[in-house]
């Protein structure tokens, strides 16, 4: 039985099921906050200071509790806090994996609230005996992810003066592009979507609407990989199940989408999805929307992003959600090409950039495996007076066709 007389504890749950949630969120020895992937896990560590425990199911989306507290910790954002994982069935081999990787304790659900508590409450106490990540601390100086980006001034200023200027004189461009939505279809004629910017910052994207209104529900997710041109072929047997008898399996089974596989099929088949997504003849645009793209005018609305702060003029373009996570969760993460993929967000959040540039200049077709390299470049290497070759190689080119 609880006791209501007891403080209660700041748990931040990571995860999406109704019944662990509500167990959490309406017991009197919690103070839950749900979110549901590592990026809005970063964001909120980077902002409350105060959290007593986290809480991760052992499978979200695409990626892993135990994945998630990697991140976290390569972050420097589980600094004395417990991370206990949940687990829906009897996963042995991620019980193993777990503990290895410094998970702090595992339940196996349904969970007892006055346990958890009690677990935590304990962990509180004795900071030494938290679970010690199989990442070791020293490698985590040698990894650039632990830097945080800061605007130099220069740039900053240069960004106000610029958006703000290029903001008054395209406006009545803008006032006309507007219209021309809204009379070609029903809806706002702007789109905001969350992006992932410089250090994990999560903001809202503006752009000129160019697809038809509710165009996340007309294609199908089959569709989309389909027609998307960093897609990879996908592998459709497992070479290791195929030399066993019937009905035998080289691991455990899962379900990748609704066809029954072996957990290292699923894996492979992860492996080989594009991070990135960009649809060829993309069927959801609009006539003005087609012509908005091919000119960048429908990029015009992150002016206001720029002069907020969210972006510059000249960066990495900012990730959706969803392949800023598939990034962070690379199964090659580990090594140094997965570091230096993820280097890209120690770079300021752009409209334009080098492999926009680039794209152009090859005549729209890059492979995700450029794109990743010359996100890198620019975090690495750039500058301001190099930012400003980047503009006007952006001016020379802007009206040549390719979606940026």
């Amino acid at each position: 039985m609880e006791n209501k007389e007891v403080k209660p504890l700041k748990v931040l749950y990571i995860g999406n099921n109704t019944e662990l949630w509500e167990k959490l969120s309406s017991s009197s020895l919690f103070e839950a906050f749900q979110i549901d992937t590592s990026i809005e896990a970063i964001n909120y560590l980077q902002i409350e200071k105060n959290v007593d425990g986290i809480v991760a199911q052992t499978h979200n989306y695409f990626e892993d509790g135990i994945q998630i507290r990697e991140i976290l910790a390569q972050k420097s954002l589980l600094k004395n806090i417990p991370y206990f994982l949940i687990s829906f069935k009897d996963e042995f081999e991620i019980l193993d994996r777990a503990f290895n990787a410094g998970i702090d304790d595992y339940f196996r659900a349904p969970i007892d609230p006055q346990r958890v508590y009690n677990r935590l409450t304990y962990l509180r106490n004795h900071p030494d005996e938290l679970g010690i990540s199989s990442v070791k601390k020293q490698e985590f100086h040698d990894d650039a992810l632990e830097d945080v980006y800061k605007t130099p001034f220069i740039k900053r200023l240069f960004d106000i003066i610029f958006a703000g200027s290029a903001f008054l004189f395209l406006s009545p461009i803008m006032l006309i592009v507007a219209i021309l939505i809204k009379l070609e279809s029903k809806g706002p004629f702007y789109y905001v979507s969350k992006r992932v910017g410089a250090n994990y910052k999560t903001f809202g994207f503006l752009k000129f609407r160019s697809m038809r209104l509710n165009a996340d529900k007309l294609l199908s997710k089959e569709d989309m990989e389909k027609l998307n041109q960093y897609a990879k072929d996908t592998i459709e047997k497992c070479p290791k199940c195929e030399k066993l008898p019937k009905g035998q399996y080289c691991s455990d089974i899962n379900y990748d989408d609704k066809e029954l596989v072996c957990r290292n099929l699923k894996i492979a088949r992860n492996e080989l999805k594009a991070t990135y997504l960009k649809l060829e003849n993309d069927p959801r645009i609009t006539k003005v929307g087609k012509i908005i793209r091919n000119t960048s005018i429908d990029e015009l609305p992150q002016l206001i992003n720029i002069i907020k702060g969210d972006m510059s003029i000249v960066g990495n373009r900012p990730l959706p959600e969803y392949e800023a996570e598939k990034l962070m969760t690379d199964k090659k993460k580990t090594d140094s090409e997965g570091k230096k993929r993820n280097k890209r967000f120690l770079a300021a959040a752009g409209l334009t950039g080098l492999w926009q540039v680039e794209l152009r200049g090859c005549g729209g077709e890059m492979s995700e495996e450029t794109r990743f390299e010359l996100d890198a470049e620019y975090a690495e290497n750039n500058s301001f007076w190099g930012d400003i070759k980047l503009i006007f190689r952006t001016f020379k080119i802007f009206i040549q066709r390719g979606d940026v």
